[in-house]
């Protein structure tokens, strides 16, 4: 199941280097069939690694690189498949590839074609890291990956200054709830050590650590939900994006 897993984020960037890099030599047909053809491949995988899961009542780390190393933060850059995450996969991808389909028509009269799949295979990828990883900083990339191709996605049409100012609005304003989110992630390294989800939330004592500051840490990192999901009061740039 490790290949497995690792495949699932694997397709999708792999699409979106492709129309990086040799977007203008294809065709829209060509750009259609990579872009959307790899978050199909990427919802395959997601079915089998949804079936090993079965009856398993545990969680799996799989481990990809080392990543920060630094006095007592150790961080890797490593998935956690459970039951939850499985799940997840199936939505992100299957989801994905139905907005591909039906991209791949809206957009078909417009200029910037494989430019626009190129950052939807971009966003798959970050979304895929967010629902993977094994650690409140692995999701905070793939957080950021979000956000950066929603700010893309919105300014698409970028010669239209209305555009430009909903991007830059949704930027900012998310920019609000992710300092709330790196606060509530800083107050829970700082009370438990760890913001690995095994640590957390199955080994030792884990979040309960946090004592009284439990409170405090679930509400900072609520204030990241309501900027990424546009709740009130961080819900302005929804309506312009």
């Amino acid at each position: 199941m490790e290949k497995f897993v690792t495949l699932v984020p694997l397709f999708p960037l792999l699409g979106f280097l492709i129309q990086v890099f040799f977007g203008k030599k294809l065709s829209k047909t060509a750009s259609t069939i990579i872009g959307s053809g790899v978050v199909f491949a990427s919802f395959i995988v997601s079915v089998l690694v949804f079936i090993s899961q079965g009856q398993a009542t545990d969680g799996t780390v799989v481990h990809v690189f080392n990543w920060i190393s630094a006095g007592s933060l150790d961080i890797n850059m490593a998935f956690y498949v459970d039951h939850l995450s499985s799940s997840y996969l199936l939505f992100v991808t299957g989801i994905g590839f139905l907005i591909h389909l039906y991209s791949s028509g809206y957009m078909h009269e417009d200029e910037g074609f494989n430019r626009f799949f190129a950052y939807l295979n971009l966003f798959v990828f970050f979304m895929l890291i967010l629902v993977l990883g094994d650690s409140l900083v692995t999701l905070f990339v793939g957080w950021e990956g979000v956000g950066v191709c929603s700010f893309m996605l919105i300014g698409f049409w970028y010669k239209d200054h209305a555009n430009n100012d909903a991007a830059k609005k949704a930027f900012v304003m998310n920019r609000v709830g992710d300092l709330g989110l790196l606060l509530g992630m800083a107050l829970i390294f700082i009370q438990c050590g760890s913001l690995r989800y095994e640590d957390l939330f199955i080994n030792g004592s884990g979040i309960a650590s946090l004592g009284k500051y439990t409170t405090l840490a679930a509400i900072l990192l609520f204030i990241g939900a309501m900027g990424k999901s546009a709740q009130f009061p961080l819900h302005t740039w929804l309506p312009d994006a």
